[in-house]
């Protein structure tokens, strides 16, 4: 191919872009009239449109009454603390077995009263009182003096003829342990041995008591103590 023809065919392409361009813009500003025409009509002659009614009224919210105000109660009470073990330091000769608790062993008719209206009980008087651990001897050789004061002091008449018995005694043992007052309970059937074994619980030297305990803290108590007699 010469030099001419590749010469004249550029002119061509040249000449045909610029056709183009002069004809696109005459389509571009045509189209635009065109749509505001056809844009002007619909709005002109198309029948009205219109949205429908959303709106809404607002009703007055009725009054409601509040509830009656609850009144909480108050919280419960602290659970007392279980009793704390006493550990003491006397020294226990020999073993020492606590028998099984049975109604048996501990009639009713043994048992002290319970306190009067006031709670309190009369101090004069044996009443029952909550309790962990009853008053009892301190140790073995406080039990073994108190049998040996009742053997001193057994009744001459009732030893000589080989009589014996037993007195269940009422003890009332303070906080510190002392007997402070004693009253028979169940008689022996001789005023001679229930005498001795009233007195010689609260005044016998040696017979020592352990207070009751309530928790962690001593407690004034009543205590039924079985005392008997034995004849040699």
């Amino acid at each position: 191919m010469s030099i001419q023809t590749l010469l004249s065919a550029a002119a061509d392409d040249i000449s045909a872009n610029e056709n183009f361009k002069r004809s696109s813009s005459v389509w571009l500003w045509g189209s635009i009239s065109a749509a505001t025409v056809v844009h002007f009509l619909i709005f002109a002659f198309w029948p009205s449109m219109f949205a429908p009614d959303v709106s809404f009224s607002v009703e007055e919210t009725p009054i409601v009454d509040l509830p009656p105000e609850v009144e909480i109660p108050p919280p419960p009470e602290a659970i007392k603390r279980p009793a704390t073990p006493v550990i003491t330091d006397a020294v226990i000769e020999e073993d020492v077995t606590i028998a099984p608790v049975t109604f048996d062993d501990n009639p009713a008719d043994q048992l002290p009263p319970p306190p009067d209206a006031s709670g309190e009980g009369n101090s004069d008087m044996p009443f029952w009182a909550p309790r962990d651990v009853d008053p009892g001897y301190r140790d073995g050789r406080s039990e073994a003096a108190l049998v040996a004061c009742l053997e001193k002091h057994y009744p001459p008449l009732l030893r000589d003829a080989g009589i014996g018995g037993q007195v269940t005694v009422w003890a009332y043992v303070d906080e510190t342990g002392e007997v402070v007052k004693t009253q028979p309970n169940k008689s022996s059937g001789h005023p001679a041995m229930d005498e001795v074994a009233t007195e010689q619980v609260r005044v016998c030297p040696g017979a020592e008591f352990s207070p009751g305990m309530y928790g962690d803290r001593p407690v004034p108590l009543w205590v039924a103590l079985p005392i008997t007699f034995t004849p040699r």
